[in-house]
């Protein structure tokens, strides 16, 4: 499993540069790519800077394939060989397919650079939201948003609405709403009134994962129709499906509808359950999925791998 947007820090990555030629040669790779010094932004620059989505997303994807370069030239880690599916949280998703070679690793870097920026653009900053609603079902949040939708207007005036959807299920009764600033702050205002546990505004720059992004949906189908995509040679399971994806047809398509569609984490993780899944190993910054899925279902194992002493103690489980 590859970690999405949120778990970005700086610092991150540089243990894994200095420990291993394979992550050197990744970072050096990705800066090339984007004819920028992203490594050192990540490693010691400003973290207001590495949060902006079009530095933060490749960001993100260039320590998640350190991880496992790191992994494939130190131990003879093969996914091949040891991975029965694949998957990655919004972004993560990018990095699970450069992963599983449907991407190379330099054009994984730019699609990212590119959806970052086209994410950014594709809302005016100020004008959308989200929120993270904790301790509620699907249909609670849905029904919140439904309500959050509706603009109050004066007594006679026809009903206006705003966009609010959606955007994450994450599981363990976390879901994430996306749209219209004003919806969003009248969503957590309801869930606060119907008694949810916690309600909060996040912190971020543009409503992902909702239509509002249908812009930058447009762009990335553009870019993708130019990119090369391989079949991967481990299943992914896709954020907007919950199933797998596998021919070059089915990443495209749904990559273009990960855009403004919900990322169906709950029912992803639940799938690979019943797939025979038994463990699960995050690979990449943080530890954020490797929580979500013991969340959602506590008889999966969990490893995380994301510095030169997780690598050595994941090695030794395998």
């Amino acid at each position: 499993m590859f970690p999405g947007q949120g778990s970005q820090a700086v610092g991150m990555g540089q243990a894994l540069h200095d420990a291993f030629p394979a992550a050197r040669a990744v970072f050096q790779e990705v800066d090339d790519a984007l004819g920028q010094h992203l490594s050192t932004l990540m490693f010691t620059g400003d973290a207001a800077e590495l949060t902006r989505t079009e530095n933060a997303q490749p960001a993100l994807m260039a320590v998640s394939i350190a991880t496992l370069r790191a992994l494939e030239h130190e131990g003879g880690f093969r996914l091949a060989d040891k991975a029965a599916l694949v998957a990655g949280h919004s972004l993560g998703e990018y990095s699970a397919l450069a992963a599983t070679g449907a991407f190379g690793l330099a054009e994984t870097a730019r699609l990212l650079r590119l959806r970052g920026q086209a994410m950014q653009r594709a809302v005016p900053e100020g004008i959308g939201g989200m929120a993270a609603l904790i301790g509620v079902d699907p249909d609670q949040a849905r029904a919140i948003c439904e309500a959050a939708a509706v603009v109050p207007v004066d007594d006679g005036a026809e009903p206006a609405r705003e966009v609010i959807e959606l955007a994450n299920d994450n599981g363990g009764g976390q879901i994430v709403v996306s749209g219209a600033i004003g919806a969003v702050e009248r969503a957590i205002a309801i869930a606060k009134e119907r008694g949810v546990k916690r309600a909060v505004l996040l912190p971020v720059s543009a409503p992902f994962h909702c239509s509002l992004m249908k812009p930058a949906a447009d762009a990335m189908g553009e870019a993708l129709e130019r990119a090369n995509i391989a079949e991967p040679v481990v299943p992914v399971v896709a954020n907007v499906t919950a199933a797998k994806m596998r021919t070059p047809a089915e990443i495209r398509d749904l990559l273009v509808r990960q855009v403004t569609g919900s990322v169906r984490w709950r029912e992803s993780v639940m799938a690979m359950a019943g797939m025979g899944v038994t463990s699960v190993v995050e690979l990449g910054a943080g530890r954020v999925l490797a929580g979500l899925v013991r969340r959602i279902d506590s008889s999966l194992a969990t490893a995380s791998a994301g510095t030169p002493d997780e690598i050595e103690a994941l090695l030794k489980t395998f």
